[in-house]
Parts: structure tokens; sequence; C-alpha cells
């Protein structure tokens, strides 16, 4: 099936079809980096990769670009308060830079920790100032911006559509509804592209304005657009900026080009704290680390995210994180089973290559497989449905264990190019490289076993114990692990 996304532009599912076939271009917010990330920031996150990975999935080649926001970013989101960054750098004593750069590797190492998968670019705010400045130029000369003592405003009144993507009532707003009255402002909307005369501010640069630093809006059409082209396939970001981040990137990006800004936009919803928002300005946060102290290991956060669709606010308890964790383990302890057998990813039906075992003719083993990949894929396509396609990964995983048929491994792998809840890594980790000798030895008691040697057989395992090794059998087969 064709893979759906959720287009806040259009309130539907549309169909997905790119600008140029094969090929995606793909801008997600990313972090303003004055603080650690809280874990309702890394949802956002694991959802941009998630989408990243089911685009991957249905054979697409995506240029990936994410920002860091390093300057402009406003302590309310608009156009009031202090800068975010250089507030943080004057209480610390620090320079913006440093603090930038501090929490930017933060980032990264989070990224890491929950198998998030870098962009094809992560830009910075700071090393684009001159794309930025060239494209408030073309507004101002457009007539879409003016100029105050403070700042250059983005004149919304001149952009027809300003309120598309949040469906915003424009009327009979007055002057402070939205922002902090600033005098020379013509429209209670308009809001800054460039702010001059800030003689406290760490950071700026000239302009032909004046000396100053750019807003946080402009910084994302003016690197999306430079990386991606005047017109890409999809934004992303949380359902916190569609009102104001986004709906003004329209606006600049659309008055300076004329043209459609992108086509399909796709915004993740807030994780719940006690009924509230997650949120750094609330002081109601938790970080990875604070999970890690909690005993709860990055990808059962992960998890936990998974199991519920990316469009709906999720509520963070110990009761969810706990179902996270014991359907994780569920999923490592089958793969765990499976990895410490040379044929693990073969079926271990090979006496009944027909599907029959005993008296029960079933279905083929790749039959069966085939409906589960197919059931995946539609799930993941109906607008990234997570939860649908993790329980479609517990019940192949049942269907395995009841059909004694265990030679699934390859298929939870490909299953895991969309999860990334590191199926391989965790096999990998638990598989230990035996002696040759006690190889030698396991494969001598196989072969009596099939022989019905059984003396010979319990000869052999007490050998094998006697080495400082331990024989299991199970329905999955024999596994041999050292004795600890």
């Amino acid at each position: 099936m064709s893979l759906k996304l959720f287009n806040t532009l259009t309130r539907n599912k549309d169909d997905f079809i790119p600008i140029v076939e094969g090929k995606v271009g793909y801008y997600s917010c990313g972090l303003t980096v004055y603080n650690y990330a809280h874990i309702g920031n890394l949802r956002t996150y694991i959802f941009t990769d998630t989408l990243r990975r089911v685009l991957e999935y249905n054979g697409y080649e995506v240029n990936h670009v994410m920002n860091i926001t390093d300057v402009g970013h406003l302590a309310s989101d608009q156009d009031e308060g202090e800068d975010k960054i250089d507030r943080e750098a004057q209480k610390t004593k620090k320079s913006p830079y440093e603090i930038a750069e501090f929490y930017t590797q933060a980032f990264l190492k989070d990224m890491e920790e929950l198998n998030i998968q870098k962009p094809t670019l992560m830009c910075k705010a700071t090393e684009h100032i001159p794309d930025m400045i060239a494209l408030i130029e073309k507004l101002v000369n457009k007539g879409y911006a003016y100029v105050t003592k403070n700042a250059v405003y983005y004149d919304t009144s001149k952009f027809k559509d300003y309120g598309k993507l949040a469906r915003l009532n424009l009327d009979g707003q007055n002057s402070g509804a939205r922002v902090e009255v600033e005098p020379e402002k013509r429209n209670p909307f308009d809001f800054a592209l460039w702010k001059i005369n800030q003689p406290n501010h760490i950071m700026q640069w000239d302009s032909p304005w004046g000396r100053g630093f750019p807003g946080w809006h402009i910084e994302c059409s003016a690197m999306s657009m430079k990386y991606l082209g005047e017109t890409f396939d999809i934004h992303s970001g949380g359902i916190d900026h569609i009102p104001v981040h986004h709906t003004n990137e329209i606006a600049q990006s659309e008055g300076a080009t004329g043209k459609k800004f992108v086509n399909y936009w796709v915004h993740a919803n807030f994780l719940q704290i006690k009924d509230t928002k997650m949120s750094k300005s609330l002081a109601n946060f938790y970080t990875l680390q604070d999970l890690k102290n909690m005993g709860f290991d990055p990808m059962v956060f992960k998890m936990f995210v998974l199991m519920a669709k990316y469009r709906a606010e999720l509520s963070f308890t110990d009761e969810a994180l706990t179902a996270a964790k014991t359907a994780l383990e569920y999923i490592y302890n089958f793969v765990t089973q499976m990895g410490n057998s040379d044929d693990a990813s073969k079926t271990r039906n090979e006496t009944t290559p027909t599907g029959r075992l005993g008296d029960v003719t079933q279905p083929s083993y790749e039959d069966w497989v085939k409906e589960y990949k197919e059931k995946f894929l539609e799930a993941i396509n109906d607008d990234l449905n997570t939860p649908q396609a993790v329980a479609i990964v517990l019940e192949i995983i049942q269907e395995a264990y009841k059909r004694k048929q265990f030679g699934i491994y390859e298929t939870l792998l490909d299953f895991d190019r969309v999860l990334g809840i590191r199926i391989k890594e965790k096999r990998e980790s638990t598989k230990e490289e035996l002696p040759d000798e006690i190889k030698t030895l396991i494969t001598e008691r196989e072969n009596a076993r099939k022989t019905k040697d059984w003396k010979k057989s319990d000869a052999l395992r007490k050998q094998i114990e006697s080495s400082g090794y331990i024989l299991e059998d199970t329905p999955e087969g024999m596994r041999c692990k050292k004795k600890e």
C-alpha cells in the first residue's frame, strides 16, 4: 500500500507523492541548545527518525536536514523575553558558543543512546547568518517587511494566507493579543526577522539595518531552502510549532519566493506528565539520564514512545514504562535465545518442509511470515502506526513459538529498520564465542542425539559441563553458555 501521512496543512491523511520520484527532501526542527533535551523533546526526535526510517523502508532516498538553534530563540518562542542561549551564557559566565557546543554534544549523545540516526546534515544557525540576511533583504525589497528602531518585522497583513497552517482567526485581534506590545509594530501577529539595538545581547552581527541578531523563525526558512530548495517535500516538528514557528516559516518563505514552501507538514503531540505538557519552562521534565538513573534502558523509553501514536498525547507514567519494558524484554528474550545457535536464522522445522507438524498441516513457513510482513508494511504506511507495528512484532514471535518455527530473525531485523530498537546489537551482545574444543563436543553430542545414542550424548554433556559450560535444551534448540 502507498504511504499515507497526516498533513497538518490539509488536516487529512494524504498519499505521499514526492516532488522527485524516489527522493525525499525532509527538514525537521532541531533543538535549541541551552539545556539538556528532556524526554518530551526526545519523543519528537524519535518520531522524526521514525518518519525517516519509514520513508527509507519504502525505498526512498531521504535528504534529511535538521537545524541546531544556537541563537535567536527568545524565551516566549515569539518576540519577547531574553534569548535562551544568551541568558544561559550570562548566568553561567560562559560564552554562548560554549553553552551551545556543550548541549549540542549532550543532544547527540542522547540521539546515539536512542538509536536515532544522524540527519544527512545538521546545520547551526550561527553558521548561516549571511543566508538569513539575504532572505530578509528579499522580504524588505518585496514589501513584506519593515524596519523599526528595534527590529525588522514581517508584515503579516501583506501575506494573504498567513494563518492557513494553524487555521488562525486573525479578525478582531488587538495589539498585544499575541506578543508584548511594540509601539512601532503594525499588526499584533507581526514577528521579528532581525533584532537591532539590543546592547546587552552577546552574539551580534552587522547587517543593512544595524548590528543585531536573527529571529528564530527566519533561521529555519533560510537553512531549509538553502539545502532543500524553495519547495520541498516534508517538514516536521512538535505541535507547539504549528501556531507560531511554522506559521511564520510559511509566511516568510512563500513571501520571498512566491512558491509553495512545503507539501507535507507532519507534527508530533506532547508528552504529558500529570496532565501537563512536559516543559523546561515549567521545570517538570525528565532527561534521558534521569530515566537511566531510575533503572530504565534508553530502548525502554523508545519502545514506550513507539507504543503510542505520534499524533496522540502520551502520558508519562511508571506503569506505561513498565509495560514497554515487558514488551521489549519479550522481543529481546526471543532473539537472544536464537542468538546462541549457529543456525539461528533457519527454521527449526527442517524435517517438515511442507509445514506438516505431527498430524496438523500448516501454511508453509514462507507464507505465514509473508502475511506478517504485509501487515507490518500496512501498519507503518498508515500514518506511521507504530503501536500496531509493535503489536505485529509481538504477534509474529508468539506465532513462531506456537508453530515451533523459529527462523524469523531476519524478518525481525527487517522490522527493526523502522523500529530501531537494536535487535541485532542485543543478539550480538549475548552471543558467546565458544572455544573450538567445546564446539567439537557439541557437534559430537548433536550427532549422538540424532542416532539416539543417549549414553554417548549424556557422557558428552558431562564432559562439556566439566569444562565450565552449561547446556540447555530448549524448544528453540540447544544453548551453550559459560558458567557464571
